[in-house]
């Protein structure tokens, strides 16, 4: 696929510079052994077509068991899971108003797990109160090459650095 979005730039734009990365999990505290409910980016996974992210990785990369939400889901939150039946274990964080948060909080305190493992951009006991522990899972961009990424920000400063001297004449 790599080849592939390549060959796709190289058609579209042959002198854009292209950049490669990788995003490297990392959880907030240990999670190995332990059963965890996974609380993905919801509209990653459903407008988006992600089937998993952030959050099932680490929990493979670490160690631990995600629990099945689905039979512990309660209103919307079933009825999303039902419409995506290719999520794999893990909860979609659909908090659009008073009653969907209030039923991702319910889902998320019935699922018969250890802790929640939490892959969403936001930190969820700001919105929420749960009955077990949460930890965050958060991912670095790790460059394949740094000097490539360097060369682009140095030609960008410079030119800022040449408008500079421009305006100030």
């Amino acid at each position: 696929q790599i080849e592939q979005v390549r060959a796709d730039i190289s058609l579209l734009n042959p002198d854009a510079t292209v950049l490669e990365a990788r995003s490297t999990v990392r959880v907030d505290s240990p999670i190995e052994g332990a059963r965890v409910v996974v609380v993905e980016d919801g509209p990653t996974l459903t407008h988006g077509g992600m089937t998993f992210g952030a959050g099932i990785v680490a929990a493979q990369h670490f160690g631990a068991d995600p629990v099945d939400p689905r039979p512990y889901a309660v209103g919307s939150i079933a009825q999303v899971l039902e419409r995506y039946p290719s999520l794999g274990p893990l909860v979609p964080a659909m908090g659009y108003g008073a009653e969907q948060t209030h039923e991702l909080q319910a889902t998320l305190n019935a699922v018969p797990a250890d802790l929640v493992l939490a892959a969403t951009p936001i930190d969820l006991t700001r919105v929420l109160s749960l009955n077990k522990p949460v930890v965050r899972v958060r991912y670095d961009l790790e460059e394949t090459d740094p000097e490539a990424f360097a060369a682009p920000l140095r030609r960008i400063m410079e030119l800022a650095s040449v408008k500079e001297a421009v305006a100030a004449r």
